[in-house]
C-alpha cells in the first residue's frame, strides 16, 4: 500500500465490518490479555468491546474527577465509557473516530448507559481534530496511532500538543515495531489493518513526541503476547492465518469478521481476501518477533 488514501481505504473497511458485526466471542478474554481487569468490562455494555485492544491506556492516564479527556480512535467506545466513570458529570470525554460505523455503536452503547451524559463522540480523523486548542487534561489512545499513515503520524502528535494544557499528558497503548519491518512485511494489508505494518520504531515516538512538545516521555514494552489472538481462537478449523486471530463472530448478514486488533477480517469478499495474503504467509508470522505492546505517557511543556 503506497498512498495515504489506501490506507484509510483499508483500515475504513476493514473496521466499518467490524462495527456493524456481533460482538467477537473472545473479546473479553483479548480485554484482560491486554489489562482490562473483570470489574472494568463488567462495568459497562459488552457490545463496546470488540477485542481490538492491545493494552489498558486508563491504567497509566490518573484520571480524576472534573478532568477533560480526548480518546483519539474511540472505536465502540470501551475506553471511552470507562473514562466517563472516571472522571464524573463535572469532567468529559471527546471519542474521536473516522469510522461512521463505529460511531454508530460507540453511541448506541453509550445510549445504553445512563450516566454516559458526559462523553461526545465526534466524526474526524486523528490528524485534524475539530477541537479548540489547550482544552483537554489528557489524551488517551488505544492501538490506532499505527494505522495512521507514517507521513502523517508527526501530525497526531502535534495535534495532541494543540489539544493539550500545558501540564496535560497522554497515556496510550500503541503496538511498535521491535526491529525494522521487511517490505513483503510492510505491504501485507492484512498485517495493515491488524495494527502491525504501520508499526512504527520507539526512536520515532520520542522523536514526534519532543518535537510536538512533550517532556517526561517514558515508553515501556508491556510484553504482552500478541499471538494471543491465535492461542484463543477456538476450534481445530479457527482461521489463523491472520498474525492474531480470535475466532470468528457471524453478523447480521451472516458474514463472518475476525474481531481482534491484530487480525485481517474475514468480513471481506475473496478478492480482497486473496490481495491480503498475496505474497506472504501470514500464519507462519511470530508477531512478538516483530512488534510489540507498548505503554507510552508524556507530559506537555
Amino acid at each position: 500500500m503506497n498512498s495515504s488514501n489506501e490506507i484509510y481505504n483499508k483500515v475504513h473497511d476493514h473496521y466499518g465490518s467490524l462495527a456493524r458485526s456481533a460482538q467477537p466471542a473472545n473479546s473479553s478474554a483479548i480485554a484482560k490479555a491486554f489489562g482490562y481487569s473483570a470489574h472494568e468490562l463488567e462495568s459497562i455494555t459488552s457490545d463496546a468491546n470488540l477485542g481490538v485492544s492491545c493494552g489498558n491506556p486508563l491504567a497509566i492516564a490518573s484520571l480524576t474527577q472534573g478532568e477533560t479527556v480526548i480518546d483519539l480512535g474511540s472505536g465502540a467506545g470501551l475506553d471511552a465509557l470507562l473514562a466517563s466513570k472516571k472522571i464524573g458529570p463535572t469532567g468529559h470525554v471527546f471519542g474521536i473516530d473516522m469510522n461512521k460505523d463505529m460511531l454508530a455503536r460507540a453511541r448506541k452503547n453509550q445510549a445504553q448507559t445512563p450516566e454516559a451524559t458526559n462523553i461526545s463522540f465526534i466524526e474526524s480523523k486523528i490528524t485534524s481534530v475539530p477541537l479548540e486548542d489547550d482544552i483537554a487534561d489528557c489524551i488517551i489512545s488505544n492501538c490506532v496511532i499505527n494505522l495512521v499513515p507514517e507521513s502523517e503520524k508527526p501530525t497526531v502528535f502535534a495535534e495532541m500538543g494543540r489539544l493539550l494544557k500545558a501540564g496535560g499528558r497522554v497515556a496510550i497503548s500503541d503496538i511498535l515495531a521491535r526491529k525494522p519491518l521487511t517490505g513483503e512485511l510492510r505491504d501485507s494489508v492484512a498485517l495493515y489493518v491488524g495494527c502491525v505494518a504501520g508499526a512504527s520504531m520507539e526512536g520515532d515516538y520520542v522523536r514526534w513526541l519532543r518535537k510536538a512538545g512533550f517532556d517526561d516521555i517514558t515508553i515501556v514494552d508491556a510484553r504482552s503476547d500478541l499471538n494471543v489472538y491465535a492461542d484463543l481462537a477456538q476450534g481445530p478449523k479457527a482461521d489463523i492465518s491472520g498474525c492474531c486471530v480470535p475466532s470468528a463472530a457471524t453478523d447480521s448478514e451472516g458474514q463472518e469478521a475476525a474481531g481482534g486488533c491484530c487480525a485481517p477480517s474475514n468480513a471481506v469478499n475473496a478478492s480482497e481476501r486473496s490481495a491480503m495474503v498475496a505474497g506472504i504467509e501470514l500464519k507462519d508470522i511470530d508477531v512478538n518477533e516483530w512488534a510489540g505492546s507498548f505503554k507510552i505517557f508524556a507530559v506537555k511543556k
